[in-house]
C-alpha cells in the first residue's frame, strides 16, 4: 500500500513538473513570437494616426468600429461580430476661451482650458463672474449660498505626488472633475474650473467626463492646465476678487448607434466557458487616444493574433472585445454584460487593459479567495518577465459590470508614472507609445489567459 502510495506522490510530482515546463515554454514563445513578429504597434499606428480620435458618436469612432472588425477578420479568428449598443454624442464645438480680466499686477491673462466631457457650453455670451477657490467639494457646504452664487468656482486639490502608485493619486483628485459641477451649482455657482488630474506642470489641460446630478442645474464646467491653475491662484493671492471669462460652445445631441466590436477564438473542449481580453475602443477628441485606450485595444486583438500564430487551440472560448463609450458613458460595458446575462453566458474570467501601454508590472484582480489563489500561484512564470505584482485589487471599467455574474476581474497593471502626463490631454498620441512596451504588455495578457485558458479556475 505504501509503494501505491508512494508512486502516485512520484507520478504526481513528475507530471506537476512537466506541466510546468510546458508552461514555461509556452510563455516564452508568447514573448518571442510577439517581440519579433508583433503587430500591435502597426495596428496602433494605423488606428490613431489614420483614424485618430474616437469620442462615442464620432464619424471616427464609427470608422474605428469598421476597422477593427477588418482587422479581425483578416487573422481569420472564428467569429467576428458587431453588437448594437446606443451611446452618448457630445461635441466640443469651437476652442474653448478663459481670460483673467482686472488683475492690476498680472493684467489680462489667457488660461489653457478645455470643456470637461458631458458639460453644457455657454454659449457666445460666455460666462463673467468672481472666482472663488476651494481644494475640496466639502469645503462648498462651509462657505454656503452667500459666498458661492453667481461665482465661477475653481476646484484647485492637487494629484497627491507622495503616492507612488498614480492611480491612488487620481483616485484622491477625481472626485472634483466627476461632480464638481453639481456639487456647486447646489450653492448657486455659474461655472466651475478644475485644476486638471495630472502628474505634470505643463500647458495641456486635461479633459474627462463629469456626471451632472439631475437634480441641480447643469452648469459650464472646464478643466484648466496644471501649469495655469498654479498661475490662477497666485493671481488671486493678489486679486482676491478676481474676474474670470468662460467661453464654450460643448453640446450634448441625440444618442447615436454604435457598437462594440468582438472577435472569437471558440473552445475546443469547454466552449460555454469565455475568457474575456479587452480595451475600450472609443477616446476623447483631444489627441488620439494612444494610450488611453488604443494600446489595450490592440493588445486585445494581439493576445488572439499571437495565438492564431503560435497554433494554439484554445480548450475554452476566448474573446477579444472592443468596447464603445467607456470614456463618457460606459454604455458598452453595461450592454456587454447585458446581453451576456440575457443569453446565460458563462465568463470565468475578463481581463482589460485600459491603463497605457507602457512596461507591464503585474495585474489587479477581484474575484473569489479560490480563483485568486489559483492565479497568484503562476506569478513565478511571469518573473522573467518583469511582471510580478498579483496582489492588488482591481480590475476595469468595462468589465466591472460582470462582477455579479462570478467573474473573474483582472486589469493588465503597466508601470504608472507616466500615464496621467497624457491621460485624456492632446499629448495622447502614438509617439508616446515605446513599441517595445506595448508588446510586453500584449504577451503578458496573452500568457495569463493561456494559464486560465489551461487550468480553468
Amino acid at each position: 500500500m505504501k509503494k501505491i502510495a508512494l508512486g502516485v506522490l512520484m507520478f504526481t510530482i513528475s507530471f506537476t513538473a512537466s506541466a510546468q515546463q510546458e508552461d514555461v515554454k509556452m510563455i516564452k514563445s508568447i514573448f518571442d513570437t510577439e517581440l519579433t513578429q508583433g503587430q500591435s504597434y502597426e495596428m496602433l499606428d494605423y488606428l490613431t494616426n489614420s483614424i485618430g480620435a474616437r469620442l462615442s458618436g464620432s464619424p471616427q469612432a464609427a470608422a474605428a468600429v469598421e476597422w477593427s472588425k477588418q482587422v479581425m477578420e483578416s487573422y481569420g479568428f472564428d467569429r467576428v461580430y458587431l453588437q448594437e449598443v446606443m451611446v452618448p454624442h457630445w461635441i466640443r464645438g469651437e476652442r474653448e476661451q478663459a481670460r483673467v480680466l482686472n488683475s492690476p499686477k498680472h493684467g489680462r491673462v489667457e488660461l489653457n482650458v478645455r470643456a470637461l466631457g458631458n458639460s453644457v457650453g455657454t454659449g457666445s455670451d460666455g460666462v463673467l463672474a468672481e472666482v472663488i477657490e476651494v481644494k475640496a467639494i466639502s469645503e462648498l457646504e462651509k462657505l454656503g449660498k452667500k459666498a458661492l452664487e453667481n461665482k465661477i468656482v475653481f476646484f484647485n486639490r492637487p494629484m497627491d505626488q507622495t503616492k507612488i502608485t498614480t492611480f491612488s493619486a487620481y483616485g484622491g483628485a477625481v472626485d472634483q472633475r466627476v461632480f464638481g459641477a453639481s456639487e456647486a451649482a447646489k450653492y448657486g455657482a455659474k461655472a466651475v474650473i478644475v485644476r486638471s488630474v495630472g502628474t505634470v506642470a505643463d500647458d495641456y489641460p486635461h479633459t474627462g467626463t463629469l456626471i451632472y446630478d439631475e437634480k441641480q442645474p447643469k452648469i459650464p464646467a472646464v478643466a484648466v492646465s496644471v501649469k495655469d491653475a498654479d498661475v490662477l491662484t497666485e493671481i488671486l493671492k493678489d486679486t482676491p476678487q478676481v474676474q474670470l471669462y468662460i467661453e464654450t460652445h460643448c453640446e450634448m445631441l441625440p444618442d447615436v448607434l454604435s457598437y462594440n466590436v468582438i472577435g472569437e477564438l471558440t473552445g475546443s473542449e469547454k466552449p460555454d466557458e469565455i475568457i474575456v481580453i479587452s480595451g475600450h475602443l472609443d477616446s476623447w477628441d483631444l489627441g488620439t487616444g494612444a494610450h488611453d485606450d488604443g494600446a489595450g485595444c490592440v493588445q486585445a486583438i494581439e493576445g488572439l493574433r499571437i495565438f492564431k500564430e503560435l497554433g494554439y487551440k484554445p480548450k475554452r472560448t476566448i474573446r477579444a472585445v472592443m468596447y464603445m463609450n467607456e470614456e463618457n458613458g460606459l454604455r458598452g460595458g453595461k450592454k456587454y454584460a447585458e446581453v451576456a446575462k440575457e443569453k446565460g453566458e458563462n465568463h470565468i474570467a475578463a481581463l482589460e487593459s485600459d491603463s497605457g501601454g507602457f512596461s507591464p508590472r503585474g495585474f489587479r484582480m477581484t474575484g473569489n479567495d479560490n480563483d485568486l489563489k489559483k492565479v497568484r500561484s503562476w506569478q513565478p512564470l511571469f518573473e522573467p518577465y518583469g511582471i510580478y505584482d498579483f496582489d492588488k485589487p482591481g480590475g476595469g471599467a468595462d468589465i466591472g459590470p460582470l462582477e455579479d455574474q462570478g467573474t473573474l476581474l483582472i486589469g493588465l497593471m503597466p508601470d504608472s508614472q507616466r500615464y496621467f502626463a497624457y491621460h485624456h490631454t492632446d499629448n495622447d498620441t502614438f509617439d508616446k507609445v515605446n513599441k517595445r512596451e506595448l508588446e510586453l504588455g500584449a504577451a503578458g495578457m496573452a500568457a495569463l489567459v493561456y494559464m486560465i485558458d489551461k487550468y480553468g479556475l
